[in-house]
């Protein structure tokens, strides 16, 4: 059957004036209602095992009388049952897609000059340096220095010095990372546009806002060292953050591969002080090994 047909079959049997507040408040409770009523369903089945034999029958009825409620909520606010379904598949596909599937994306500068796009195979050395007493990472990569010695710029000693790592992340999974774009010298100049709106000086703060705000969201949850998934929450805002940039193509399921894989390696370099990091823009993988 045809979900807005029945919304329209559904709403002929509402017996209250829909369209009031009363209405929307008649269905809010009839829906709670309902739901407690398949709770009670499941106690009976387990309570009782196969003895409770109309156990599928009372499931039908109960799940049919909460789709009725939740037809008559989405008519109250003059919504179609198919919208409401067609947007939460979208949502649902963004954040529980299989990875697997998007593996072999074609890159967003796929088509563009050699020395415009993002480098496929290339190594980051991570190494602690001391300048004027204080320590600093100093990172290099196959063609040279790689950007500026960093430091936490915290009060506590946090180790976001080493937070270039998550940047290498989105670039590796992602195919998407201004910061590294610049600091590779892969900027693309021979498109005024992309360069300006993907390459440039705001995407390159957006790029930084994720690295940061993540970054204290994993404070919160030890740095993800125990953990195998990121909250649908934080991936809505990211993808909010994005949704004018290529990268917006991404699945959220993507960013939280980006995400785990970059703290990983952020573990890696913190215990070790610094490290390689190897990174493979063809198989979406990064490997680390310490620095001799």
């Amino acid at each position: 059957m045809d979900i807005d047909y029945y919304q329209q079959q559904a709403t002929e049997t509402i017996q209250f004036d829909i369209n009031e507040q009363k209405g929307k408040y008649i269905t809010l409770m009839g829906l709670t209602g309902e739901v407690g009523e398949l709770a009670t369903e499941y106690k009976k089945q387990l309570r009782d095992g196969e003895g409770y034999t109309v156990f599928k029958e009372k499931l039908v009825e109960e799940l049919g009388d909460i789709l009725w409620y939740l037809s008559a909520i989405a008519e109250h606010e003059n919504l179609r049952l198919s919208e409401i379904a067609t947007k939460n598949l979208n949502k649902t596909f963004d954040r529980w897609g299989s990875v697997s599937s998007h593996s072999l994306l074609i890159p967003f500068d796929d088509k563009l000059p050699i020395e415009q796009q993002l480098p496929r195979k290339f190594w980051v050395k991570f190494e602690d340096i001391v300048i004027e007493n204080r320590n600093y990472i100093s990172l290099s990569w196959n063609e040279g220095q790689f950007g500026d010695p960093l430091r936490d710029n915290s009060y506590d000693d946090d180790f976001y010095r080493f937070h270039d790592i998550f940047h290498l992340s989105y670039a590796v999974v992602l195919g998407w990372s201004p910061v590294v774009r610049k600091l590779t010298g892969r900027k693309r100049k021979g498109y005024s546009q992309m360069d300006e709106v993907e390459d440039g000086g705001r995407a390159i703060v957006i790029d930084e806002a994720i690295s940061s705000l993540v970054f204290e969201y994993a404070r919160k949850h030890c740095f993800f060292e125990h953990s195998t998934g990121v909250d649908y929450p934080l991936l809505r805002t990211i993808k909010e953050l994005t949704k004018h940039l290529e990268v917006s193509e991404r699945t959220g399921k993507d960013w939280e591969k980006a995400i785990l894989l970059g703290f990983e390696h952020w573990r890696n370099l913190k215990e070790h002080n610094g490290g390689i990091i190897q990174c493979d823009l063809d198989t979406r993988n990064m490997q680390f090994q310490p620095n001799k």
